[in-house]
């Protein structure tokens, strides 16, 4: 026998992550089931607890029972934490850990972190670590202090709690509340579609926790030169401005006729942020118009930015894709932008994630429509919003049947890892050379 066939397989860092993403699921799932996660302490199913979960972890916000009135503050703690955990992912908590701990971290430790995070390069990954953490309790925290002034008068005592959990769920872009009761499930944030602070605090953070980690590095360490920011954090801010004006400006055109002006204005600012990742809402979703449910579907399905809390294809991918229809009508051999080429294997990648969250959202929302007999706007809605991770929904979830929810169960999982992490996984990272996607070294999945 060969030394080569006595050598060990090691897992490469896109199997760990799409297992890290799986044992969490499968853990919080098991917490969720026990007695003590709900208010009446009665057992949770293994099929709802599981939903929840991955819900949770995946950070999409799509629930089978109100976790206001459902879930004890157990339960809910148990559902922040996994939140928590998935967005700013698993491998990064993993590694979290290990530095609070005083202990070294590998070569593959290194490499498997910044495939999780997107990160360029290997070199300073543990300081961009630290800088993560330290941001993202700073920012949380800093939303706590936002909310606390709105939900202390209306909840007293449990106010300070229900400013964390919202604070938590809107910068993991989450979209979990626990504002629900027994006589109003599933409300979101309509009780407070009027509320000025809590809707901006929410915006903001959700806009924090989406544009990713490696932006907020540049910001910190650029400031206002906007010249010196990588060409990724270039792309993500201006990207995510457009997509933020642009569909708001068309719903406040287009719907949302029957609110005053300000509350029309908050609300179609509003939902242009939460669509693309975050999940809340602040106005019925089912009473507006199809035309607006169509944009919100493209909205969902583009989702946040590589390395960040949010889900999608990308804006990076949504730009790369874009960029390169625009020099095609040119007819123009090469893409750029700010004086830079795209390279063609970015282009070929973001085409290839881009075709993989389509087929995926198509697929599943037929799947969802023939299964249940639902018209097939209402099942696209939903699947878009599993896989782009938001958690919007137009209240049909809930009452699908079991067949339905796994299909968006598996869309959530799909669309946390991406397309590409689940294709490097099985292939064995045959393919990781091309796995960071460099446009400078852009990522776009």
């Amino acid at each position: 026998m060969t030394e080569k066939a006595y050598k060990k397989k090691h897992l490469t860092s896109f199997q760990l992550i799409i297992l890290g993403f799986a044992g969490v699921i499968l853990f919080g799932t098991v917490l969720l089931m026990l007695p003590f996660s709900t208010l009446d302490k009665v057992t949770t199913p293994f099929h709802d607890a599981l939903f929840t979960a991955t819900s949770a972890v995946c950070v999409t916000g799509l629930v089978v029972k109100d976790t206001g009135s459902y879930w004890s503050m157990a339960g809910q703690a148990i559902i922040l934490a996994l939140i928590q955990i998935g967005g700013l992912g698993v491998v990064t908590v993993a590694a979290s850990v290990s530095l609070l701990s005083g202990r070294k971290i590998s070569l593959m430790q290194r490499s498997t972190m910044q495939d999780a995070i997107s990160a360029p390069k290997v070199g300073g990954i543990v300081r961009l670590t630290r800088f993560i953490l330290k941001g993202t309790f700073l920012i949380e925290a800093a939303g706590v202090l936002l909310l606390l002034p709105v939900f202390l008068p209306d909840y007293g005592g449990k106010g300070i709690w229900m400013s964390v959990f919202h604070s938590i769920s809107a910068f993991c872009n989450a979209g979990f509340d626990i504002l629900g009761t027994a006589d109003n499930p599933f409300p979101s944030l309509t009780g407070y579609s009027g509320n000025a602070l809590v809707n901006v605090g929410i915006m903001l953070l959700i806009i924090v926790g989406g544009i990713g980690f490696l932006t907020w590095d540049d910001i910190y360490t650029n400031k206002l030169n906007f010249k010196r920011y990588r060409m990724q954090s270039k792309i993500i801010l201006m990207t995510t401005a457009g997509l933020i004006l642009f569909p708001a400006f068309f719903f406040f055109a287009c719907d949302l006729k029957t609110l005053s002006a300000g509350k029309r204005l908050l609300a179609a600012v509003f939902q242009s942020v939460t669509t693309r990742t975050a999940g809340f809402n602040t106005i019925d979703i089912s009473k507006m118009s199809e035309a607006s449910k169509a944009v919100m579907i493209l909205l969902m399905l583009v989702g946040g930015s590589p390395g960040s809390t949010a889900g999608g294809m990308k804006t990076t991918t949504f730009t790369v894709l874009s960029l390169n229809a625009i020099a095609t009508f040119r007819s123009q051999e090469n893409a750029g932008a700010f004086g830079r080429r795209l390279e063609c294997h970015v282009i070929k990648n973001a085409a290839t994630i881009a075709m993989l969250y389509f087929t995926l959202f198509f697929c599943g929302g037929i799947a969802i429509s023939v299964y249940e007999d639902l018209p097939l706007l209402d099942c696209l809605y939903e699947a878009a919003s599993a896989v782009g991770t938001v958690g919007l929904t137009l209240g049909i979830t809930p009452g699908l049947h079991v067949f339905s929810q796994n299909v968006l169960i598996i869309l959530m999982y799909l669309g946390r890892v991406g397309g590409l992490t689940l294709i490097y996984a099985v292939f064995s990272g045959r393919n990781k050379g091309n796995a960071k996607l460099p446009l400078e070294k852009i990522t776009v999945g």
